[in-house]
């Protein structure tokens, strides 16, 4: 048999194999859903997704658009999902700017920063995050009441009954749609450079908060200032933008935790470049700050992105842990709607599909990054 022949009969099999593989899958999950079927008409429980234009009839405690009781499922869902994925981007910001404030100071030649930098990591990493969320709430709920609330500036205001901020007088979901409108219409158009990355990254956020602030003012009332600010009226505070406490805990635990673990990250980046660089920068009379963003940093990115990029969905996967104090996630509300309409498959199945929406998405900012950064010619 020449070699012609041969090549065409192996594809013959690994075509016959192929589809006898998909054939196979096909079967597993035709008796799957059959037996499920089967089983739920057996307990008398009806399937589909019929249920998701019903009326929930429950309440929660954060929204980031207005929610009632008479709300559908199918929006309460989205609640939900917009709930998560606002906590989780806002725990990935701040934990990566900590993460990378702690990690250099841990890379730090000072006795002083580096053992504070030592004793955070070892601190906040080796304690379970579960435990970390409850001692927060627990320290939050016991805050004293609004007459005697902290206060920063007659501005900011912490109490028992959660954290209140100046804000804007238009919608956070507005604000936060321009400002990623923005901040992915620049990254488009300049099309940041990979040895650059980093510090035009930081200078594109800040023009982008400026320049959302600017469209923002255009959306706000006529008859109102821009800025609304928290005041104390009796019992309560008007104005301004309020943060429950269970967000409050959960952006704190989860941002403590998450920036341990990338402060390592960044260390092991930082200590992977070759000394002989740094020399070199010091020998051309570079200063520390300018050897950090030019030399140390654009270098240790090829090594700190990949892991970053795990430690960014592990946090956006911690934001389930908001049911054990009863912050409205993803999670928490399909925790929630599953007992309240029994449709458990339906419903686990849309929550597995929102979090690998979630963090595909995330994996592919990860490899476009490092795709931007990786070597000419690797």
């Amino acid at each position: 048999m020449d070699a012609a022949a041969l090549k065409a009969k192996r594809k013959r099999r690994d075509l016959l194999l192929q589809l006898l593989l998909v054939a196979s899958v096909a079967m597993v999950l035709w008796a799957a859903v059959t037996t499920a079927q089967t089983k739920l008409t057996e307990l008398n429980m009806a399937s589909g997704f019929g249920f998701l234009e019903r009326a929930t009839g429950w309440a929660y405690s954060f929204s980031l658009i207005d929610r009632s009781i008479d709300d559908s499922y199918a929006r309460t869902l989205l609640i939900g999902f917009m709930n998560t994925l606002f906590l989780g981007l806002i725990c990935i910001v701040l934990s990566t700017i900590l993460g990378f404030a702690i990690g250099t100071a841990r890379d730090a030649r000072q006795l002083g920063f580096n053992a504070l930098a030592t004793v955070y990591i070892q601190l906040f990493r080796n304690l379970p995050l579960i435990l970390q969320l409850v001692f927060w709430y627990a320290v939050l709920i016991h805050m004293p009441g609004p007459r005697q609330a902290f206060s920063l500036g007659d501005a900011v205001f912490l109490s028992n009954r959660g954290l209140m901020l100046p804000a804007l007088n238009v919608s956070p979901a507005v604000v936060l749609a321009i400002f990623a409108a923005i901040v992915a219409l620049g990254i488009v158009i300049f099309r940041l450079k990979s040895l650059k990355l980093f510090s035009k990254l930081g200078l594109w956020l800040v023009a982008s908060a400026a320049l959302t602030l600017a469209v923002t003012a255009m959306f706000a009332p006529a008859d109102a200032s821009l800025f609304s600010i928290p005041f104390q009226k009796g019992l309560r505070f008007q104005g301004g933008l309020g943060i429950s406490i269970e967000l409050v805990a959960m952006i704190l635990a989860i941002t403590l935790y998450g920036s341990a673990y990338i402060a390592e990250v960044v260390r092991g980046g930082l200590h992977e470049v070759p000394s002989g660089l740094t020399e070199a920068g010091k020998a051309l009379g570079l200063s520390s700050r300018s050897i950090w963003f030019h030399i140390k940093m654009p270098m240790a990115l090829r090594t700190i992105m990949p892991p970053l990029g795990n430690q960014w969905i592990f946090i956006m996967k911690a934001t389930t842990l908001g049911v054990a104090i009863g912050f409205s996630d993803l999670f928490y509300i399909v925790s929630t709607s599953i007992t309240q309409s029994g449709q458990t498959l339906e419903l686990m199945g849309l929550l597995m599909l929102s979090f690998l929406l979630i963090n595909y998405s995330l994996a592919q900012i990860v490899n476009f990054m490092n795709a931007r950064l990786a070597l000419k010619g690797h």
